[in-house]
């Protein structure tokens, strides 16, 4: 299973992200209301202001206050790691 670092210490199963979204779009900001209100939204921001969104494939909605581009950064670098770990 492969972990990401979402801030804060908080980590996520990299396996379940179907999608890293920015929080800015009516139609985000709608999924990230519907997602609060049925109990399936984790805020993982610390107060901070909402900067990626991740959609799991559980149907829940991660807000985290780190940026997209940072998020799949990271996924990057943890699948370039574990590529380089299966050619030895």
């Amino acid at each position: 299973m492969q972990l990401i670092n979402i801030g804060f210490g908080n980590i996520v199963s990299a396996n379940r992200i179907v999608a890293i979204v920015s929080p800015e779009s009516a139609p985000i900001k709608r999924m990230v209301q519907e997602a609060k209100d049925e109990g399936t939204a984790i805020d993982a921001t610390y107060g901070r202001k909402t900067r990626a969104v991740l959609i799991m494939d559980s149907g829940h909605v991660v807000l985290s206050s780190i940026q997209p581009e940072t998020v799949a950064g990271r996924l990057e670098k943890d699948e370039e790691e574990i590529s380089t770990i299966d050619e030895k």
